[in-house]
């Protein structure tokens, strides 16, 4: 039954903001209290999940479950293959999902939950190596587990005692500790945290190439050193890039002009109708290779307080261009 808010019943703001504040104090010493727990069950239980050749399969009830699936999913983004498992339906098939080169961690606040208690003769059966985290040191699941990690907590943040609240706060602090040893073991990089995170702001610096946004073909825009500056305009013009290059017979990059050089041609007075690219040009422009990342060319063109950089291959050819408009379609910057 939902007990619904009445005028009778008053709502006092100091209290909430009391009960808030002391929820807080509550959680955070709950936390705070496992640093005590922590010693060489914690780091038994961070090797045997490194040495195991399957996945690591979380299970939890009720809320503890709604943790499990957190720290499953933090286990699995930060380089430790995992996977969360109902205790309730593992007793109705999906007990087949865990194979003996897997590792159970059962969460539960008393250790006495039915549906993981159900399944421990089977996990034994099988061979399958039993971590369990919960607050009761005496519990069916401590005395049955290969280690024990006490997430016990001296009182819920509830003001009845009852809801889950500082011990679920605390089986989460603990998964996060759990996970942040794992990959710290494993030497776990941003490069590696990138390549499971792909739609991710990291995943877009880390794994997008020069070669994935820049313009290339057609789309380049170059002239010969002897071309005309009305040819060069067009070119300008016809691809947008604000800039073109300027090559020789061997698609070497001589030099690049833009816009802005020339707004300063302009600006002097010169007359620029019997000029040649190579003329007007600047000379030994910055440049990138095609397999820098792209997150490299942005801070290059940051660094040279430019908006556009020529590309080049592995001989040192103009392959492609990109400028700060096609970092931003690519959401690199």
């Amino acid at each position: 039954m939902t007990l619904q808010y009445t005028p009778e019943r008053v709502f006092h703001a100091q209290q909430a903001i009391h009960l808030a504040r002391e929820t807080l104090d509550i959680e955070a010493a709950a936390v705070l209290g496992l640093k005590q727990h922590l010693g060489h069950a914690f780091a038994r239980g961070v090797e045997m999940m490194l040495q195991v050749r399957g996945r690591v399969v979380v299970m939890g009830m009720g809320k503890s479950g709604h943790v499990g699936r957190k720290m499953a999913a933090t286990l699995a983004s930060t380089g430790t293959p995992a996977m969360f498992v109902h205790p309730g339906e593992a007793s109705h098939g999906d007990l087949g999902m865990i194979k003996s080169v897997d590792l159970v961690l059962a969460i539960s606040n008393s250790g006495e939950t039915e549906e993981l208690i159900a399944i421990l003769p089977v996990l034994k059966r099988l061979g399958v190596p039993l971590i369990a985290m919960t607050g009761n040191a005496e519990s069916t699941l401590s005395r049955h587990a290969d280690v024990f990690l006490n997430c016990g907590v001296e009182k819920e943040a509830c003001p009845l005692n009852l809801a889950p609240t500082a011990s679920t706060t605390a089986q989460l602090a603990l998964g996060d500790a759990l996970a942040v040893a794992l990959l710290d073991a494993r030497g776990f990089k941003e490069e590696d945290f990138a390549r499971s995170h792909p739609g991710g702001a990291l995943g877009r610096k880390l794994l997008t190439h020069v070669s994935d946004v820049m313009r290339s073909g057609d789309a380049v825009p170059k002239v010969m050193a002897q071309a005309s500056f009305s040819e060069l305009m067009r070119e300008m013009s016809a691809k947008g890039l604000g800039a073109t290059a300027v090559v020789d017979d061997h698609a070497k990059v001589l030099g690049i002009f833009t816009d802005g050089d020339l707004r300063r041609l302009v600006e002097r007075g010169i007359d620029l109708r019997g000029t040649t690219a190579k003329q007007v040009m600047h000379p030994n422009p910055t440049t990138i290779a095609s397999d820098a990342l792209a997150v490299d060319a942005a801070e290059l063109m940051e660094l040279h307080r430019i908006t556009s950089v020529l590309v080049l291959d592995e001989a040192g050819h103009l392959c492609g261009a990109l400028n700060s408009n096609d970092l931003m379609r690519a959401k690199v910057i």
